[in-house]
């Protein structure tokens, strides 16, 4: 057995026993509170409030022109929160977690909740049509219903959800400890992110904080749904295995007989086996007479001496041709 550091990179023997997250009191007490603050982020902005005041005053703030020497490298850090490229990265992860720990669960929990993503934030998105800062029309609306797509912040969410699952599929308390500030932090930073760039409201990440959190802590219910797609997809591997097991390759010797290419025929009748071929002028021809038997064994090559001329022996010049001897 291994005992250095690179022993973790091996395959496990047997899947190891994961205990699955289920929905505890803890549980749904934090997912009512976070579903309440949803909804009085949603009221808030639908009623022109002390929140979309907020929003205006850190927009004509504009933090990127305050702070700009940020701007170059919060660029590239707010790429964190895209669905493109951290949907990579981590579904990498977890792929090799599937592979070494004789699972699909990883990958499957990580599709659920990227498309509870999709849905419930595409459908909030499009419902309430909200626009961004740089396309905002009139000091103090919530620009509400005007064919916009940012509220919730799709890119905080996104982090919350694509970093928050390595936490919510950590095997040990430990590392669960360290996933989740290290989700928290970058979630945050994303979110703060895009308020500095002025792609969002402010009131867009907190709502987008708030679905990407009620995805993570609604996912114990979607765990039977992945406990069952699991098992039918390893049934369908099982039944794919098993085909190709029964269509074995057979090689064939060297000299020996092959494969019929065309249909052979029944097992002939005792009139036909002795029947024997006829040769020119009516007479048969013992030797060349065979039966099923010695057709099925192949039969060995002559050698160039051995084999029967095709022309008769003598010169092989027309009669026309021969010189004329004689008087």
């Amino acid at each position: 057995m291994r005992t250095d550091i690179f022993a973790r990179l091996d395959r496990e023997p047997e899947p190891p026993k994961i205990e699955i997250p289920r929905m505890s009191r803890t549980r749904l007490a934090l997912f009512g509170g976070t579903s309440a603050f949803y909804l009085a982020i949603v009221v808030a902005v639908l009623v022109p409030s002390w929140l979309v005041i907020i929003d205006w005053k850190v927009m004509l703030f504009r933090p990127y022109q305050q702070w700009s020497e940020l701007h170059a490298f919060l660029d590239y850090f707010v790429v964190l929160g895209q669905r493109g490229p951290t949907a990579v990265m981590v579904a990498a992860w977890l792929g090799w977690r599937s592979w070494r720990q004789h699972t699909l669960r990883p990958l499957l929990a990580l599709g659920a909740s990227l498309l509870l993503l999709n849905v419930t934030v595409g459908a909030v998105k499009i419902g309430l049509g909200r626009l961004g800062p740089h396309y905002a029309t009139e000091i103090g609306s919530a620009e509400l219903f005007a064919g916009g797509d940012i509220f919730p912040s799709g890119h905080t969410a996104n982090a919350v959800v694509t970093w928050g699952i390595l936490a919510y599929l950590a095997t040990t308390p430990r590392a669960r400890r360290y996933l989740s500030a290290l989700s928290a932090v970058v979630s945050l930073g994303v979110g703060l992110t895009t308020v500095y760039l002025g792609t969002h409201w402010l009131s867009d990440v907190l709502l987008g904080w708030a679905a990407g959190l009620l995805i993570l802590l609604a996912l114990p219910w979607c765990e039977p749904l992945i406990g069952r797609a699991e098992a039918w997809i390893l049934s369908l591997r099982e039944q794919w295995r098993a085909r190709r097991r029964l269509v074995p390759s057979l090689p064939v010797a060297a000299g020996g007989p092959r494969p019929a290419m065309f249909p052979q025929r029944g097992p002939l009748g005792d009139d036909e086996q002795s029947r024997e071929p006829v040769a020119a002028g009516g007479s048969r021809s013992v030797s060349t007479t065979r039966t099923a038997t010695q057709l099925a064994q192949p039969r060995p090559h002559a050698v160039r001496s051995e084999r029967t001329p095709l022309t008769p022996s003598g010169s092989r010049r027309p009669p026309t041709s021969r010189p004329v001897t004689g008087g």
